[in-house]
């Protein structure tokens, strides 16, 4: 199929696809497009999922992109931030994360940047990261891949990747992919980063070219690209306003 698709559009896409025999769960998407990309994937292959509006309630119909549930949508439950913890604990939950650095593991940082007595940056803390990537599955979304993000070694660990969860013998370890403007990255047999696809319009070599430590992307195949069910569901129905353009600038059309 050749549509006008967006790289942006094909992202949320693939953000969708990761909910894909997710079943009864909740997801948990922080970010534009992985906002936009769990909404598709509710309205299209995996109605079982559960959106949150962001503060206190569950959301049977989601609520305009952005907003919380005075703004519409349809509430089926009410899960205050406490709640969130039990849920976690049990592993009803998959979420797609940011990351200031990511290694050839999958450690994320997002904590701080430089050494750890005297860093050159702040950043937002450990968060959730460490109790999400011990209790359920765990993807990344990157807007802007970069070999300042993918680096050989993170500064500090947030989110465990698969060297540490194997070495801990963490049992509900599961890192799943890393989707970035360029591709969509997954994990070898040895827990390490590999390249799955590359999207349209992208050249391989920029993908080896802008990660920090050895990756081949040379005979990748290409990222699908949305169906036109789903780019009418992304621009007509989920974000009319194309919020989506902002994390990813300048999208050029492909395929």
């Amino acid at each position: 199929m050749s549509n006008d698709a967006t790289i942006a559009e094909i992202c949320v896409a693939a953000c969708s696809d990761i909910y894909r025999e997710s079943g009864e769960l909740l997801a948990h998407a922080v970010g534009i497009v992985p906002s936009i990309g769990a909404r598709l994937a509710k309205l299209t292959h995996s109605p079982d999922i559960i959106l949150s509006d962001g503060e206190a309630f569950m959301m049977s119909e989601a609520s305009p992109l952005g907003k919380p549930a005075s703004a519409g949508g349809v509430i089926e439950g009410w899960a205050p931030f406490r709640r969130i913890f039990d849920i976690v604990a049990t592993g009803r939950r998959q979420s797609i994360m940011g990351a200031s650095q990511i290694d050839q593991y999958g450690n994320q940082n997002i904590s701080l940047i430089g050494d750890w007595d005297k860093p050159k940056r702040q950043l937002i803390g450990v968060r959730g990261a460490p109790g999400n990537t011990a209790n359920h599955r765990v993807d990344y979304w990157i807007a802007r891949h970069s070999a300042r993000l993918f680096v050989p070694s993170v500064d500090m660990v947030s989110g465990v990747g698969n060297d540490r969860a194997k070495a801990a013998g963490l049992k509900h370890h599961h890192l799943g992919v890393i989707i970035t403007n360029l591709a969509v990255l997954g994990y070898d047999e040895d827990g390490r980063v590999k390249v799955l696809s590359v999207h349209p319009g992208v050249d391989p070599q920029e993908v080896t070219d802008n990660t920090g430590f050895p990756l081949d992307a040379s005979n990748a195949p290409e990222t699908r690209l949305p169906t036109d069910e789903e780019l009418r569901l992304i621009r007509e129905v989920i974000d009319p306003r194309a919020v989506r353009n902002r994390e990813v600038p300048v999208p050029q059309p492909v395929g």
